[in-house]
Parts: C-alpha cells; sequence; structure tokens
C-alpha cells in the first residue's frame, strides 16, 4: 500500500466520531495540527449513533457525563438525570456544531486497514464508503483511534439463523427508523446492560415475550428524574466543583468507596450503611461501597445477599425469583459490569413474559419458527433480538487490518496470546499509533469522557514516537498483577474477555482507578516520556 498515492494526507488521521474523536479533533486543531476525523456512522455521537434499540440510555447520571469545556455545558441544558439516546444525539450535534467540527469529518467511513509505511514513516490507511461504493486511500503522520469499547458487535454462531423466517436484529444495529413490536412475538437472547434496557421497553407492547438468560443480572434501581429549568441552573453553578470531585475520584463518579471494610462494621452498622447507599439509587451501591467490597469475599457476600432482600420481593413467580436473584450469588458481587434498572423486575410479574435458563436448557439452534432448545422445545417468535453485546475492549483495534514495522502480523495478531501495551495508549511495534478509551486503560471502569478527556489531554502533547518494549512488558504485568487480586478473576465477565469464545482470558483494564493513572502518566511525562523514543 506504501506506493499508493493518497487521496488525502494528514499530520494526525482519528478513527471515531464519538466523545474521543470529538474531543481530540478540536483539541489537536486547536494545537495547529492538520487533523481529520473518519467516522463509519452517518454522523457524530459513537456507541450512541449505533445503539438505537428501544429504551437506550446512558446509566452514568449527569453533569459527569459530558464534556468539561465551559461552552460546552454552559449553552446546553438536560431533561433528565439520565438522558435516553435521542438526547444525546442532540447533544453531539450540539458540540458538532459549536467546535465546528463537521467541516473536518468524514463519514460513512469505514477503515478497513491502516499499514505503517517504514521508508515514508506515515500509516496509509484504506477507508471504504460502501453508501457511495468507493475506497479512499489517507496518509497520516500519526493514526489515532477512537473506537471506543464497543465498537464491534458480537453475535453468537447459532445454527439456522439464516432459515429464521421472522426478523433478527442486534441492538447495536437496530434500525434508525425503528421497529414496530406491538403485539408481535419477541425473543430477546441477553440480559447484560442492553438486556435489561430493551426487556423494559419490548415487554410491555409484545403479545409475548421470552427472554434468555445465561447469567442473572445484579442490576440497581436508577434514580431517574426529569430535570427542571432551576436544575440546569444549579447543575451550571456546581458544575466547577463536580469536575474536580470527578477527577478525584476512582471512576470519575460523584463518590467513591467508602474507606472502612465491610466486617470492620458490626451486622447493624452494614445494614444501616447499605441502607443509605439504596436510598440514593445508582451506582453508590456499587463503588460507593465499602472498600473491599470486590476484593473480600465476606464483604462481596454481605451485599448480594442485602441486594436480593430487596430485590427478591419484586418478582411475584418463585422460579422466575429464583433464576433473576438466586440464592447463590452468579458472581461476586460487583465483579461483572453493574446495570441500572426502571422496571426490569417488575416485567417478569406480566403474564406474558416467560425467562428461560439456557444453563438449564440451551439453545440448540435457530429453527424457521423460532428458537429450538437442547430439550426439543420450540419457542415461536416473530422477532429475535440479540442483546449479546460485542467483542469489548480489543474489538475496535483488532477487527481492523492494522500492521506496524512488521507487515507479516496485526495488532490483532500480536494480541491472541494476551494484549500488551504502554499506558493503555500505544502498543510496541506500531510507531506514531495510539488510542483513547481502549485496552489496558482505566476505561471501563471509569466514567467515559473522564477518562477520554486525561487521555486526550495526554496525548496531543506526542508528536512522532516509537515504543521501547521493556516498559510495554512491565505495564502488562501491572496490569495482570492488579487483576490477580481481589474478587474480579472469578466472574465471567468482558472486563476479562470471558463473552467471546476463544479469547485469550485476562484483565483487559487499568482496575487502579483514575487518581493512580493520571498520577502514572504525570511520571512518564515529567522523566521525558520514560518508555518512548522520540524522533
Amino acid at each position: 500500500m506504501g506506493s499508493m498515492e493518497p487521496d488525502q494526507k494528514w499530520d494526525v488521521m482519528l478513527v471515531g466520531g464519538g466523545f474521543g474523536g470529538m474531543y481530540l479533533l478540536n483539541k489537536l486543531r486547536n494545537f495547529g495540527f492538520d487533523v481529520h476525523l473518519y467516522e463509519s456512522g452517518s454522523t457524530f455521537g459513537g456507541t450512541w449513533f449505533w445503539n438505537c434499540y428501544p429504551g437506550a440510555r446512558v446509566d452514568s447520571i449527569v453533569p459527569t457525563y459530558q464534556f468539561s469545556s465551559d461552552e460546552t455545558w454552559d449553552q446546553w441544558e438536560w431533561s433528565e438525570a439520565y438522558p435516553k439516546r435521542e438526547e444525546l444525539e442532540a447533544y453531539f450535534r450540539h458540540v458538532g456544531k459549536l467546535w465546528n467540527l463537521y467541516s473536518n469529518a468524514s463519514f460513512n467511513s469505514r477503515v478497513v486497514s491502516a499499514h505503517w509505511d517504514i521508508e515514508e514513516k506515515v500509516w496509509v490507511c484504506e477507508i471504504s464508503n460502501e453508501q457511495e461504493n468507493t475506497t479512499t486511500i489517507v496518509k497520516s503522520r500519526i493514526l489515532l483511534f477512537c473506537a471506543g469499547l464497543s465498537a464491534v458487535p458480537y453475535k453468537p454462531p447459532f445454527e439456522g439463523v439464516d432459515d429464521f423466517k421472522g426478523k433478527i436484529y442486534h441492538t447495536s444495529r437496530w434500525p434508525r427508523e425503528g421497529v414496530d413490536l406491538k403485539g408481535k412475538r419477541c425473543g430477546v437472547i441477553g440480559t447484560g446492560a442492553t438486556g435489561v434496557q430493551v426487556i423494559q421497553e419490548v415487554g410491555p407492547v409484545a403479545s409475548h415475550l421470552t427472554v434468555f438468560q445465561r447469567t442473572p443480572n445484579i442490576a440497581l434501581p436508577m434514580d431517574q428524574a426529569p430535570l427542571s429549568k432551576e436544575d440546569n441552573i444549579k447543575l451550571k453553578k456546581d458544575m466547577p466543583e463536580t469536575l474536580e470531585l470527578s477527577k478525584a475520584t476512582w471512576a470519575g463518579f460523584l463518590y467513591s468507596w467508602h474507606d472502612k471494610c465491610a466486617m470492620d462494621d458490626t451486622p447493624e452498622e452494614r445494614e444501616s450503611f447499605y441502607e443509605k447507599l439504596w436510598e440514593r439509587r445508582g451506582f453508590g451501591f456499587w463503588v460507593g461501597n465499602y472498600k473491599d467490597t470486590t476484593v473480600s469475599p465476606e464483604a462481596a457476600e454481605a451485599a448480594y445477599q442485602f441486594w436480593r432482600k430487596k430485590t427478591a420481593p419484586m418478582i411475584k413467580d418463585p422460579y422466575k425469583r429464583e433464576k433473576l436473584c438466586p440464592e447463590v450469588a452468579p458472581n461476586p458481587f460487583g465483579t461483572k459490569r453493574i446495570s441500572l434498572y426502571r422496571t426490569y423486575y417488575d416485567i417478569f410479574n406480566l403474564p406474558t413474559v416467560d425467562l428461560i435458563d439456557v444453563n438449564e436448557n440451551p439453545i440448540h439452534d435457530i429453527t424457521e419458527n423460532g428458537i429450538r432448545l437442547q430439550d426439543g422445545m420450540e419457542v415461536e417468535l416473530d422477532v429475535l433480538i440479540f442483546a449479546t453485546g460485542f467483542d469489548t475492549i480489543t474489538g475496535g483495534l483488532t477487527h481492523v487490518d492494522i500492521r506496524g514495522t512488521d507487515p507479516s502480523f496485526t495488532l490483532g495478531d500480536k494480541w491472541k496470546k494476551g494484549c500488551q501495551t504502554y499506558l493503555g495508549m500505544c502498543s510496541n511495534g506500531f510507531p506514531n499509533f495510539f488510542w483513547v478509551y481502549g485496552p489496558q486503560s482505566p476505561g471501563p471502569f471509569s466514567i467515559g469522557p473522564t477518562c477520554i478527556e486525561f487521555q486526550g489531554d495526554w496525548l496531543t502533547q506526542l508528536l512522532r514516537d516509537l515504543r521501547y518494549p521493556e516498559v510495554e512488558k512491565k505495564w502488562r504485568e501491572m496490569i495482570l498483577e492488579a487483576g490477580e487480586k481481589g474478587l474480579f478473576k472469578y466472574a465471567k465477565s468482558w472486563w476479562f474477555g470471558a463473552n467471546i469464545p476463544g479469547k485469550q482470558r485476562e484483565c483487559y483494564n487499568y482496575m487502579l482507578g483514575m487518581p493512580e493513572y493520571r498520577k502514572k502518566c504525570g511520571e512518564v511525562r515529567r522523566n521525558g516520556y520514560e518508555g518512548f523514543q522520540l524522533k
């Protein structure tokens, strides 16, 4: 590809038009870089462009889930504490116009490959526009991926999918014009965060809904509320303090782990503390809990049993109750991504909603009329919805043909036996190639914009960098060592790649929190970008 004449050539090429791409496009352009952004969707929004399934909304409360620049929040008002996807899309349009980003972005543009030209020292990228049936060759001195954690949908390879005569949808590729599910027999495979949201919406309108569950979701109540003009005025007034607090906490929320261990308190004190957390709703009962909740089996069990005591009475049917809130925790509490619900457990009280445990009775295949289970039972459906998640964390990078100084292997090839990065932003052998909110960063354990803006600020000060492999090895060892501590390793979660068959199972994230991550990146910079070779 290196000999091909490019259609465009940039200082920096950005891939992805969500929070990361928009933030870096604005920042790098302001610093004088000749920068351009490529997005596979038809406008800005990233994951909020693609995930337009019924009930899609953010589970991070405003005002933390937004850009921190004064002009972006000073001229915007939120209508809800947890905005719907439609409002988030409107927010991205607002910021895109405010920062005048559209003139430096190409939409419907999917990056097919990116190969490093050793002689010219540039990235040569092939970009496909499937709407116009065109291919563009772009060269860039620096390649920066902002694909996020959920760029590549995962659909289990069930036999017979093509035989189904009804409609099949994956939640992350839902038709933007919407789907009328009223009066339809619907099936939902998956009960993660997306499954919870879509089930809440489909249950009341479908003539019948069958939910296929592998792992119960230990979901917490969402403290949803409308926001008035007065609420927005107060949010803006408190914004400087809010932003500073967000930078100081483990995950970027406005609260952090309690400074005590669970067993330091008496059972009565622990119960009182849990009650206060529960009344706050939201993620407080997770990352505002005792500091050893995800480390100590006793602490995790205490938290789970309190959750079960609060949740189980909501479910009337004994069978469904035990499947949704089992006596034995499916995973140590808090070691899989917590979801927030509004009516999720109530939905299962509807006589038109069934629950099937696929551990007891696995899906055998897809038939013309629905889903056949291992025992021969066939569930007839008009619509089949896959809420089966993504090849998270690494997928946005490994599903692109990215080749560095050794053209014989891709970045995905390098990571087959384990993810290797430095600072969770780059990988040896792939010069001038970076990413934000990706593997071995604090991304999944933080509010997206908080991590993205910090990494974006850090990366704008780098130009052409080549990596030393020794520091990458040390960074990987630190990531894996942190992952071995506590209870996270016992959960079959996408944080550890357990949701994708054949994927290397290991810790893919920086788990020590945003404050420690800021500290480490600061040390690297103060030491003259220790671990980088600047040329």
